[in-house]
């Protein structure tokens, strides 16, 4: 049988646009002589459509959109993820609108993968393991599937799964009380599909991969991987739908970071292989412009503005920028005070020269001087933190107005570092749309920005050389006032990453007293975090919806 495999980006809740998505990669499937298409787990609504499943008009027009579906597609099977309501016959698996209608619970909701053919549909199987983890929050929509059979189809007897349903590794630390994979090969699958909407992170793909490949090779079966592609909001999916013979080896792989479509064929085991990024920081850096083009597309814009500093950071945003929506829809603001060197003059209108993106210069020191009269209070002479963040404010409202004049989503600058301890003004430098490099810490920042100019120097280089500074007082760098950022970084990434204490920080090696303040500046500064935009994940943990620490709290870390 001939298998395609169809990893498409859709969005959420637009269900016109997702379905004629759906119905140009089968007429293509179709084309190529394929028996089947798969598409991701949720297909029809995007994944994850979070408290829109609260709504039954929601999950009404969804249906209809998947009957649409079923209606307009011939010639060719398609198996999809769709959501779906209560089903009143079990056994055959199917569902209609009229059951839908007869219901008394109305809001028992199922994660469901629906397989159909000339309009009829010819099997259902509902997600038993629902994910509940980081930003994931399934428990609170679906309620888990029963025992699923196999389903046979053009004589191959499917086990088909969706997402987490793979994830319960027995042999290693499972979490769940079966396993559905078992569940299917004991029966005999000739073949295992999953469908999924499994998101991006560090090291992730070798995780998935070594996962899959252990499946296919302990019951040595082929196994097919179909996994959503694109942004949506800070979950960031990279697709690299994979096809695996029965002795685990990568027979047919889409693209990472783009839509694609593949073709298996199940009797030689054989596909193609597409071309994926070869690092882990080439594999970010292509998550980060995905998750920015489609952030900023999804939500109805079409153009960005950003103020350009002469930093790294700013930097380093201008380019993804630019590589997500294209020189003419990036616009640039260099907004100098009199602590702002020269040298970032010249830096930012060369950066956007490289980029082909527009530059403007608007000089702050007017509007500063008129805030510095409004108070005695207010000392020109030496600066502290309350004339530091009146600079920074003054910047952010040039922004806004720039966005509001252009149309235009504002961009915020800050790193995950500078984000942990707080080194961040609100309604100043924390003004935006969205933080395309809030889960890159400062370290990462200068690796990303070494990998854009890996062929020609885009940024240029004494942006990546000069130290970091937030020019707001006479001669400032950063070291200033934190620690240096090699210690942030490794203590975010310890401390927020993978939840270690500050004794297990010290037996790294790491400053006691340099990882109590850190780990004091995080805790301190999570209500900043609170009103942040949101942040483009990367990482196993990023400020945002996987992170909920309470604001208002007097836990303090220790040593224990």
């Amino acid at each position: 049988m001939k298998i395609a495999m169809a990893q498409i980006n859709p969005v959420i809740g637009d269900f016109d646009f997702n379905v004629g998505k759906m119905n140009k990669y089968a007429d293509e499937a179709r084309a190529l002589g394929c028996d089947l298409i798969v598409f991701p787990e949720l297909s029809i609504s995007g994944y994850p459509p979070g408290d829109l499943l609260e709504h039954d008009d929601f999950i009404d027009n969804q249906l209809n959109a998947l009957h649409k579906l079923i209606d307009s597609i011939q010639g060719i099977g398609v198996l999809c993820g769709a959501v779906n309501r209560q089903n009143t016959n079990q056994n055959s698996h199917a569902i209609s609108q009229a059951d839908n209608q007869t219901l008394p619970d109305q809001r028992l909701l199922f994660n469901s993968a629906m397989l159909f053919e000339e309009k009829k549909i010819l099997a259902r199987i509902d997600k038993q393991l629902l994910a509940c983890h980081d930003t994931f929050d399934e428990t609170r929509y679906f309620t888990p599937g029963q025992l699923n059979a196999l389903i046979v189809y053009k004589g191959l007897k499917l086990g088909i799964t969706i997402g987490e349903d793979i994830w319960n590794d027995q042999e290693g630390p499972g979490h769940w009380e079966h396993n559905p994979v078992t569940d299917l090969a004991r029966p005999r699958a000739d073949l295992f599909i999953n469908i999924a909407a499994s998101p991006f992170h560090e090291k992730k793909q070798n995780m998935r991969n070594t996962l899959l490949r252990k499946i296919a090779m302990a019951y040595s079966r082929p196994l097919i991987f179909v996994n959503q592609v694109g942004g949506n909001d800070s979950t960031l999916f990279d697709g690299l739908s994979l096809a695996l013979t029965s002795r685990g080896k990568v027979a047919t792989r889409a693209m990472d970071f783009s839509e694609d479509l593949v073709v298996f064929d199940t009797t030689p085991e054989s596909g193609s292989c597409h071309k994926v990024s070869t690092t882990e920081n080439q594999a970010i850096l292509k998550a980060l412009v995905m998750g920015t083009r489609d952030y900023v597309t999804k939500c109805g814009f079409k153009r960005v503005v950003l103020g350009s500093s002469g930093g790294i950071d700013s930097a380093l945003i201008a380019a993804i920028a630019v590589a997500a929506l294209g020189g003419e829809n990036v616009k640039t603001i260099f907004m100098p005070s009199i602590y702002t060197s020269k040298q970032n003059f010249e830096d930012t209108k060369t950066l956007a020269q490289n980029l082909g993106a527009a530059w403007h210069s608007i000089p702050i020191a007017p509007i500063y001087d008129a805030f510095l009269k409004l108070s005695d209070t207010f000392d020109s002479q030496k600066p502290g933190i309350t004339e530091q963040n009146i600079q920074a404010r003054i910047r952010g409202t040039i922004l806004m107005a720039f966005s509001n004049m252009d149309g235009s989503m504002l961009l915020a600058p800050g790193n995950k570092s500078e984000m942990a301890v707080g080194y961040s003004t609100l309604y100043g430098d924390m003004c935006g749309g969205l933080a395309v490099i809030g889960d890159l810490t400062k370290e990462k920042v200068y690796a990303i920005s070494r990998l854009i100019n890996r062929e020609r120097e885009i940024i240029p280089r004494s942006i990546l050389e000069k130290a970091p500074s937030a020019e707001l007082a006479p001669g400032q760098t950063d070291q200033d006032d934190l620690p240096s950022y090699d210690i942030i970084d490794a203590v975010v990434k310890a401390h927020v990453e993978e939840h270690q204490s500050i004794g297990e920080m010290v037996a790294m090696g790491l400053d006691r007293s340099a990882v109590e303040e850190i780990v004091r500046r995080i805790t301190q500064n999570e209500y900043k975090r609170y009103q942040a935009p949101p942040i483009l994940r990367v990482t196993t943990k990023a400020f945002g919806m996987g992170r909920r620490f309470p604001m208002a709290q007097g836990y303090r870390f220790t040593n224990p």
